[in-house]
């Protein structure tokens, strides 16, 4: 469990902290496969920007004079196909990250709003319901999560 949720003072009960700790790991699980899907995006960018710069000098200028000519060249190279594949694959892996982005986005999201929701019940005491805020703020400043508001 993170230090800063286990310096919790004793208006935050084991249960609390847990649910704490579980939207820590949810956000970071989120903001990672954002960069991997990010890293995904420029990979895929880059490849088929080579694919078709490559394309255009190797085979489009100098067989220019006839489409069937341009596409035997291309056929004729294993290389071609594979460097085409590759790009296509690319694309196809940037595709099941966004969803695996999308969903630990959700997932993240719907944690916290549970516990924007519970929060009455979380804090029941005067007390600790008026001391609240002290949790919110820490979660807000160590790992910018928000929990005064549901909306993003």
């Amino acid at each position: 469990m993170e230090s800063a949720i286990l310096l919790l003072d004793d208006n935050t009960d084991q249960a609390t902290k847990q649910m704490l700790q579980h939207v820590v790991e949810r956000k970071r699980k989120y903001e990672a496969l954002k960069k991997k899907h990010l890293r995904t995006i420029w990979a895929t960018i880059i490849s088929a920007g080579s694919l078709f710069a490559y394309l255009y000098i190797a085979i489009i200028i100098p067989y220019s004079y006839s489409f069937f000519t341009m596409f035997s060249v291309f056929v004729d190279q294993f290389a071609h196909m594979l460097f085409l594949l590759i790009t296509a694959g690319l694309y196809g892996y940037m595709g099941i990250m966004k969803k695996k982005v999308d969903k630990a986005e959700l997932e993240y999201h719907t944690m916290r709003k549970e516990i924007i929701h519970k929060s009455k019940e979380l804090w029941k005491a005067e007390l600790k319901w008026k001391n609240r805020h002290k949790v919110f703020e820490m979660m807000k400043k160590n790992y910018d999560i928000n929990l005064y508001h549901e909306s993003k």
